[in-house]
């Protein structure tokens, strides 16, 4: 999505325009020419790709959900930021090329794995805000099955794909008897329906349970700060 070497005229030492990249970027097709080739290097390399979803959809005039959720557990003034932030982007909807760029993004990681790729999911502290740790992770998810993956093969990503590319599949990544237990308990069946993810009741991390509520509500009003 935000790759320039696209751009034809591109220069060496020179920062192209972002808004002539993005163009460059829109005019190719993800299943043929540059982008497919570029997916054949990166999978023949065993280059693996971390998703990062959440972050791109914030840039999308009024696609990110205001989750109530992620509003309660910023600090007032991020959440301000965050709010008004989002409300220029929408103001400018019209001008925008990021809803057609995070279509794009969402076909370029779908043929990375049908190409034979390794598809990680993740976040970054990158973007203006509105996209927090354990929510935004719950989200990439979500936003994964928007791409065309199964709810199994979304959760198969944010999970058993991370621990193959550190080489620790013998320890986590999925449920085994003898692994690390590191799970969440969740009221619904996400394999079913993808937004049930959302409602974690309790977090166990090496071996102890901790209460999804308590813990959300002991930095609420917090995130942001530290």
């Amino acid at each position: 999505m935000v790759d320039t070497e696209f751009l034809a005229e591109k220069k060496p030492g020179a920062c192209p325009n972002t808004a002539a990249a993005n163009k460059a970027l829109l005019m190719l097709e993800v299943t043929s020419g540059p982008i497919h080739e570029t997916i054949r290097d990166l999978v023949a390399h065993h280059v693996a790709v971390t998703s990062t979803l959440p972050v791109f959809e914030t840039f999308v005039p009024n696609r990110a959900p205001l989750d109530a959720r992620i509003l309660d557990a910023m600090l007032p003034d991020a959440r301000i930021s965050y709010l008004r932030r989002r409300a220029l982007i929408s103001d400018g909807a019209a001008k925008s090329d990021w809803a057609a760029l995070f279509k794009k993004e969402l076909e370029f990681e779908r043929e990375f794995v049908k190409q034979g790729g390794l598809l990680l999911a993740g976040l970054d502290p990158t973007g203006y805000g509105g996209v927090i740790a354990g929510f935004g992770d719950q989200r990439e998810v979500e936003l994964l099955v928007e791409a065309g993956f199964t709810p199994v093969e979304a959760i198969h990503i944010a999970t058993s794909n991370g621990a193959e590319f550190l080489g620790e599949q013998d320890k986590i990544g999925t449920l085994v008897v003898g692994k690390q237990a590191d799970l969440v308990v969740i009221n619904g069946d996400p394999s079913g329906n993808i937004a049930d993810i959302e409602k974690v009741e309790i977090v166990f991390k090496d071996g102890i349970g901790y209460d999804s509520a308590k813990l959300i509500e002991s930095v609420g009003g917090l995130v942001g700060l530290r």
